[in-house]
């Protein structure tokens, strides 16, 4: 069975009401990294209590996203946000940006490419009130993570993905930007 984004997107949906616990409160997690960055609100099971930020995949600079702990010492994990433009920029790789630009992709379809102010992938919102991360043309689709941690050296990762708001867990979606 071929899995497209829109088909990984039910699954994934249907998958957090049924895997995943349904919390009275979030368990924060105990940010270590030094830096602008942008973590889930929730530490969601991350084993060493570092919470869970945007990275680029592999150590170092890689060309697609995840989420990966927050490393205490990592520059690839370091991301701020601009209101003003709507993009997400590595404040490590000058001039690269998040961007959705491999949708087909279900597993991975956030990268880490050049700045490009036209490009319609790039730009994001942030809604402060419900801690979310959206795309700036459709804010019914936020920013979120696999339901599936995958070991990484000492730390952990999960995927990168979108899914429809309204049917992930707070804990999935709200996202914290820490300049």
């Amino acid at each position: 069975m071929k899995l497209t984004a829109i088909t990984f997107t039910l699954v994934v949906a249907g998958t957090f009401g049924v895997v995943t616990p349904q919390k009275s409160h979030a368990d924060a997690p105990a940010i270590q990294t030094q830096g602008p960055i942008i973590h889930l609100a929730d530490n969601l099971d991350e084993q060493a209590l570092l919470g869970w930020c945007i990275d680029t995949e592999g150590r170092g600079l890689g060309e697609q996203l995840q989420a990966h702990s927050c490393k205490p010492a990592g520059d690839d994990v370091l991301f701020s946000f601009s209101p003003d433009s709507g993009m997400i920029e590595s404040a490590t790789y000058n001039g690269l940006c998040m961007a959705y630009n491999a949708p087909e992709n279900a597993v991975n379809p956030f990268g880490l490419i050049t700045c490009d102010s036209a490009d319609a992938t790039q730009h994001f919102a942030y809604d402060a009130t419900k801690m979310e991360i959206h795309f700036a043309s459709d804010a019914s689709q936020c920013l979120t993570v696999s339901p599936i941690i995958d070991d990484a050296g000492p730390y952990q990762s999960r995927d990168l993905i979108v899914a429809a708001c309204e049917e992930l867990e707070p804990s999935f979606k709200q996202w914290v930007i820490r300049d």
